[in-house]
Parts: C-alpha cells; structure tokens; sequence
C-alpha cells in the first residue's frame, strides 16, 4: 500500500468487492480493496452460487475451485416442511446433491452449494492472482471527495492508527447494507425498509441427521397451528447449521433461553449443541434511487436488499461487479466513453428492482401458511391426519416451487432500455421465473451454445468486443475492424458455421456482443455507418441518444411484491 493514487479503490471485501477487484486485476486495471475487518466470516450470509455467477466463475478460470469446496457434493439438497424432525412431515421437494444436478441446456453450468465462509477464500484466491489488485484488510474509509476529476479518500489503518490520504479516479462502495459510501453520497433507498425482523443462530451438531428419522436435506422449515416459524439449513453440510427465527415487523431480542426451546421445539426433544454466533438482521426490500455520483459508484448490498428467499442478493451484486468492471476499464484505457459510466444505474437498477421484488414473493410464498396454517387434524395420526398432511403438502409444494427453480430470474435481466444498447425494435420476451428462453435480442445475455472444440459461446466473451458472423454472415468486415480502429476499441471477429437453431436463437448472422456478455447490436448487413453503432456501445456522447432513442414503451419496473401476511 505504498501507492497514493489507485484508477479503482472499492470499499469492502465482501464477495462483489472481491469479484470487482479479481474482475479488474483480471482486466489488467489496477485497484485498491479495503476492508474494515479482518476478513473472517462469522456468518456466512449466502450458500448459493447462482448459475450467472458461475457463468463468470468459468471466465475467471475458478469453477473447479468452487466445485471442489469443502461442501460435500453428495449431500442431498431436499426442502422439507414439518411439524418437527421427530414429528410430522407435510412434504418435500426432492432435490439432488451438486453431483447429480445436471447442467442445464441454457448454460454450460449450473448452480452451486458453496456458502460464503468458503467462496470468499475462493474469490481472495482469485484476486491474489492478479498484481494489479491489492487488498488492505482491517482498514477504514473515514471519508472521500469527489473534485470532479479525481476522488480524495482517507484510509485508517486500524492496526496502528496512521491515516493516510490516497487519490482515485473512480471509488465503489461495496460496503454492504450499511454504507458509508451511499451516506456519504445522500443516495436515499426506496421500499419497504422491515419486511420482518429475523434472528439468525450457526449452531453445531455432529449427527443432526442421526437424531431423527428425516434424512439428510438442505432446508428445513417448520410449520406449526401458528404457520411456519422456523427454518433450519445444513451451511457446511456436515455439522453447521445455521437456525432462522422467522419474526414478524415486530422488533425485539430472541433471549439465549427461547434460543434453546426453539431448537428443542425444531427437534421434538432435548438434544446437545454449541451455538456459534447469534445474529439479529432485518429482511428488507429497497433498491437505491441512484446507484452512482459523479466519480463514486454503489454495487451490491449497498444499493439493494432483499429477502434472502431465492438466492438473489450476492448474485445480483456481483453482476452488478461484472456490468461496472468493464466499463471502468473501457474509460480507464480510453477507449469507451462517460456515456458508458452513465449507463450503469440505467442497466442494474432495473434488474435490482425485479430480483428484490421476486425475493418478497417467495417470502410471501414461505409465509403464506401464516394466513392458511395446517387444518388441525394434520397434527394427529391416523388416516385422516395422513389425507390431511398430504393435501397441505402438497400445496405447500406447489406454491414453494417458484423459489426452488428461478433460472429466470438468474438468467432471464436485460438491458435493452440502456442508452448503450442498439435497440432494434423487436418485441419484449415474456419475463419467465422458472424456465428462460435464450435471445440474441440486444441488450440481453447471448446465448449459449456449445462449440465444434467443446467450449461454449460464452467462452468466446469477458475481453474487449466480439462480432459473431454466422455461416459467412457479413461482407464488409473491414468496415468492422477498421471502424474499431478509429476508437481504439478492443474487438475481434469471430466467424462460426452453425445450424438454424443457433440462427434463430441469436435472430441475426452478425450479432456483436459486450465484453460482459450481453448483445449490444445485431443485424443482416454491415451498416455503413457501422462507425456510429460502435460509438453509441462504447457510450461516446455525441451519438447515443440521437441514434437509439429511448422507445416510448418502455416501463422502468417497479418495486413492487404482495403483502407478506405475518
């Protein structure tokens, strides 16, 4: 930490902090991470590594890393809903462990079972990769200004207490819910600030499994006369488990005595454990007005929470790292313009709104048993209470399901809106949660397909831009190569033989395509003014909105989610 001034310094080492930074080492720009703590996890906040993410995992060289974390890949990853573990069993969703999973046809991965206390070591891994990206744990932002031309910070070192001034050109917040950052900034959340108040416990249990007759399973949710009140996940599993006290909007402290009869309740009996840590946190649903000012950008946690119910925050944040590293290295290395930086807040909140949103949903799903509990009878034996069980099962069942399968929700975001985007004025496809139909529609992912040599289409996107030019598709690629020139602008020109499939899937022989994976234009012919269209998505000014107005149909997404009854 010898340097003053950094290109990029971020402020907190949590995974977007860590995937920004790996992320621009990567890209050979170098920056500076600050952490306020020493790095440890204490409670991990995630435990799943969604299919985008693992998208970028592959990019980054590091599946293998995830894949091969201490999370046993043959635990199963059921969801249950019970009286008790010793009690009575509504139903499940039978779901496989990590091994057996298969990929699915819309990507070359699939999800992961990797909670946070073993992913971040694997994303520090990954920055340590790259010299250009430092970390200084245990050091504090006191405070920043933005002088319009370069960004003042002061960095405390809290293991001696020295404080220094360095300079940046850009600063990132990936501070978390609390920001500074976004305090600093007066940047305002917009929501619902108490979706409940919940209280998380990591506990140890060496045979949890051993003392009831459930088997092994990833979740556990409890449904009692009053509605579910209690959920249990297997973090590591092996012998952490981490208990969720539910709650309602009502604030207060869950004493260690009520701790005790809640994991005794969960049981159906007494039963020896070690509590770790207590967490109490509060779900919220809020997305940030604006997600940048001037020079200072907000990513993650920092400019959007949401319920924990589908896996979205951590995901969501780091492809808000993926969408913001390129672009700073676009107007770093000259070659993209402000137009580029400004587009940020027009692409992500969006997509943050629609996650955030959908996480409230499955919480209203989880909790919809508060205002339809199990019918009385559900709670003894017998035939009936078995016919009883059943039905509410399987209803249960059917109204979880959505949380369970939400590729849509992972791969489904599109940034056709952006000032940034050549839009071309084709119809919007239906917005699916549990299924996601590819589209080489521009501004969204492009699609995957697997190659002759083996490797996907995505393998062919993450540096500079690439022109795909299908089944000889484009006859004036000079144009291309030579338009790029003029800005200086990475791009190669990748041409492919491929089927009707694939053509109809990308919707065009030439689809061009950002260096974060996403369409940017596509059409039949090389325009002549081919010039112009590479301008508009590398955010020159003086052609964006001119070219490629904003449609007048379009309808930024609101925040929006139905009563969670609690």
């Amino acid at each position: 930490m010898s340097a003053t001034h950094y290109p990029v310094l971020i402020v907190g080492a949590g995974p977007v902090g860590l995937s920004l930074s790996g992320d621009l080492g990567w890209r050979g720009i170098e920056n500076l991470l600050v952490e306020i703590s020493d790095g440890t996890i204490l409670q991990p906040k995630m435990d799943m590594v969604g299919i985008r993410t693992m998208e970028f995992c592959r990019r980054w060289g590091i599946v293998d890393w995830v894949e091969n974390s201490p999370y046993p890949r043959d635990y199963p990853q059921d969801n249950v809903w019970l009286e008790s573990l010793t009690g009575y069993e509504f139903g499940r969703e039978v779901m496989v462990c990590k091994d057996d999973e298969p990929i699915p046809a819309q990507s070359p991965q699939k999800r992961e079972r990797c909670p946070q206390d073993m992913f971040d070591p694997i994303l520090t891994r990954f920055v340590g990769q790259h010299p250009q990206s430092q970390i200084a744990y245990e050091t504090e932002m006191m405070g920043f200004e933005d002088n319009g031309d370069i960004v003042k910070v002061k960095l405390k070192d809290l293991k001696t207490g020295n404080v220094r001034e360095v300079t940046t050109d850009y600063l990132v917040g990936t501070d978390g819910a609390a920001s500074a950052t976004r305090e600093a900034l007066g940047i305002t959340m917009h929501g619902k600030p108490v979706l409940t108040y919940t209280t998380n416990v990591i506990f140890r249990c060496k045979d949890l499994p051993g003392l009831h007759d459930k088997g092994k399973a990833y979740r556990f949710i409890f449904i009692g006369r009053e509605g579910t009140w209690l959920t249990i996940v297997a973090i590591d599993g092996k012998d952490r488990w981490r208990m969720s006290v539910v709650g309602d909007q009502t604030k207060r402290k869950v004493p260690e005595d009520e701790i005790q009869a809640l994991l005794f309740r969960a049981m159906g009996k007494p039963f020896d454990y070690e509590i770790e840590s207590v967490m109490p946190w509060v779900r919220r649903q809020l997305v940030a007005k604006s997600f940048q000012k001037g020079r200072v950008f907000l990513a993650g946690d920092s400019c959007h929470l949401t319920s924990p119910t589908g896996g979205f925050g951590m995901n969501m944040g780091i492809a808000d790292a993926v969408d913001l590293s390129w672009k700073l290295e676009a107007v770093i290395k000259g070659w993209g313009g402000q137009g580029l930086l400004e587009s940020y807040t027009i692409e992500r909140r969006p997509v943050a709104m629609r996650a955030v949103s959908e996480a409230s949903r499955n919480l209203g799903r989880m909790l919809a048993t508060r205002s339809k509990a199990p019918p009385e009878e559900a709670f003894y034996p017998g035939p009936e209470g078995d016919a009883a069980r059943q039905e509410y099962g399987k209803w249960y069942t059917d109204t979880m399901r959505p949380e369970w399968y939400s590729i849509g929700v992972h791969l489904g975001f599109n940034y056709y809106h952006s000032p940034v985007v050549w839009r071309d004025g084709t119809e919007e496809p239906e917005d699916r949660i549990s299924d996601y139909v590819q589209s080489g529609r521009p501004g969204h992912r492009a699609p995957h397909f697997w190659l002759d040599d083996g490797r996907s289409s995505i393998d062919l996107f993450g540096k500079g831009f690439v022109l795909l030019s299908f089944n000889g598709g484009g006859r004036d690629l000079d144009l291309v190569r030579s338009a790029a020139e003029a800005g200086g602008m990475p791009l190669q020109i990748v041409s492919l033989t491929v089927g009707n499939d694939v053509l109809e899937m990308y919707g065009a022989p030439l689809v061009l395509v950002r260096p974060d994976g996403h369409v940017s234009w596509r059409g039949e012919t090389i325009p002549g003014d081919f010039e112009a269209v590479l301008n508009l998505v590398r955010g020159v000014d003086e052609s964006r909105e001119a070219i490629s107005p904003m449609p007048s149909s379009y309808i930024e997404p609101s925040l929006r989610a139905p009563e969670v009854s609690l």
